[in-house]
C-alpha cells in the first residue's frame, strides 16, 4: 500500500521534493503534535526507497521495494520508536504516529507476559541505536539508499542521544536519517546542528475541520479547538472514550473547591495523567489569555466561567499555577500514586482559583 500524506501537507511535500537533488544525510521534521508528521516522513521514506518514483515525488506503490515497505520488511529500512508505541498499536493520535504493522505485532506477542510486570518504555534507548550499527555497515539490497526513520526524537534518552550523535557526526554513505520532533527545545543542540530542519506547519482551521468532518466526527469544531487546532489529536481524543471524565475535569476547573477536588480526583485518577495535565494547561492558558487580552483559544464554551475566574485571580498567582502545572507534566508519566497526583494538582489549582483565594 502506498503511504499517503494529509491534505494540509501538500505544500510541504512539494517543497521537500526540491531537496532530493542534494539530499542531506539527516532531516529533522518538526511541528506541533497531532498534525501527522510521522505519516509524512514514512511516506517520504517509501518514496526514497521506491524504484519507480512518480513525477510528484510519491512512491509508485507497485514495485518490489514498495511491496516490501508495505509489509514492513524492507531490508534497507529501519524504524526506531519507543517500545510503548510498538506495544500499544497506536492509531494516528497525539503524535501523529501511524498504526501497527507486522514488526509491531511480533513485539506485542513477545512482550505480552512482560507487560504484566513491566510497562513498556516510553523512551528510545541506547540499545535501539546500537542495533542500527550492523544495518548501516552492510551493503544495501537494492543498490539504493538505506533509510532510518526515528520518532519522536525527544523520546531519545541521554545515552541514546549521544550514540545517535556519533552516527550523525560520521554518517555512513548512502544512509538517510528522517527524524520527527514535537519539541525542538528538548533535543541536544549538537543533534540539531547536524540535521537539516524542515518545518511542518499546523493546518489552517478550514482544512483541519474539513478533514475531521470527512472522518465523520461530530462537533468537530469543539474537538479541534480543545486540541489547539491539531486534527489528528482531535480525532484521537474523540475516540479515546474519556470525554465524560475530561468534562468532569473542565467542570471542576470552572468551579473549583476543596470538596469538589477530592471528589473529582476519585473519578479522574484512572485516566492517563498526561491528558489530564494537558487539559489543565490549556485551561490555564485560556485564563491567562483572557486576563491579558480578552481572548479564549481552547474552551470558548466556558467563556462566562473563564471571565469570572480571570477577573478575580491575581496574575502572579495565575502564573505560578501555570509553572506548577508545567512541572507536573514532566512527571505525569511516572507518578508514585495517580490518585495523590491528581488530588495535589486539583488542590493546588483550588488554592489559586477557588473560594477563599486572595486576589
Amino acid at each position: 500500500m502506498n503511504k499517503v500524506i494529509y491534505p494540509w501537507q501538500s505544500p510541504a511535500w512539494q517543497q521537500l521534493q526540491e531537496m532530493r537533488a542534494r539530499l542531506p544525510h539527516a532531516i529533522l521534521f518538526h511541528g506541533e503534535a497531532g498534525t501527522g508528521k510521522a505519516d509524512f516522513i514514512e511516506a517520504f521514506a517509501q518514496s526514497l526507497l521506491c524504484e519507480n518514483v512518480r513525477a510528484d515525488g510519491f512512491a509508485c506503490g507497485s514495485c518490489v521495494s514498495c511491496g516490501w515497505f508495505s509489509q514492513r520488511n524492507h531490508p534497507d529500512y529501519r524504524r526506531v520508536r519507543p517500545e510503548a508505541l510498538e506495544d500499544e498499536l497506536p492509531a494516528e493520535g497525539d503524535n501523529g504516529e501511524p498504526g501497527g504493522d507486522a514488526e509491531a505485532t511480533k513485539k506485542r506477542s513477545s512482550a505480552g507476559a512482560a507487560k504484566a510486570t513491566k510497562a513498556p518504555s516510553k523512551e528510545i534507548k541506547i540499545e535501539q541505536i546500537r542495533q542500527l550499527a550492523d544495518f548501516m555497515n552492510i551493503s544495501t539490497h537494492r543498490q539504493g539508499l538505506r533509510v532510518i526513520v526515528l520518532y519522536p526524537a525527544e523520546a531519545l534518552n541521554m545515552p541514546a542521544s549521544n550514540a545517535l550523535l556519533k552516527t550523525l557526526e560520521e554518517p555512513p554513505p548512502g544512509t538517510v536519517f528522517l527524524l520527527s520532533s514535537n519539541s525542538l527545545d528538548r533535543l541536544l543542540p549538537t543533534i540539531l546542528s547536524r540535521c537539516r530542519k524542515f518545518a511542518l506547519p499546523m493546518p489552517d482551521n478550514a482544512a483541519a475541520l474539513a478533514w475531521l468532518k470527512e472522518q465523520g466526527l461530530a462537533d468537530a469544531d469543539s474537538w479541534l479547538r480543545e486540541q489547539g487546532g491539531a486534527p489528528l489529536a482531535a480525532l484521537a481524543q474523540s475516540e479515546s472514550g474519556n470525554r465524560d471524565e475530561l468534562e468532569t475535569l473542565l467542570q471542576f476547573l470552572a468551579r473549583p473547591g476543596v470538596e469538589a477536588a477530592l471528589k473529582a480526583a476519585d473519578k479522574l485518577s484512572k485516566l492517563p495523567l498526561g491528558a489530564l495535565v494537558s487539559c489543565q494547561q490549556r485551561w490555564l492558558y485560556d485564563l491567562v489569555s483572557y486576563k491579558l487580552s480578552g481572548n479564549i483559544r481552547y474552551y470558548p464554551r466556558f467563556q462566562k466561567e473563564v471571565a469570572a475566574l480571570a477577573a478575580s485571580v491575581h496574575t502572579a498567582k495565575l502564573l505560578l499555577a501555570v509553572k506548577s502545572t508545567n512541572q507536573r507534566r514532566a512527571i505525569a508519566d511516572h507518578p508514585l500514586s495517580p490518585k495523590l497526583f491528581v488530588e495535589a494538582m486539583l488542590l493546588d489549582y483550588t488554592a489559586c482559583c477557588g473560594p477563599g483565594r486572595t486576589p
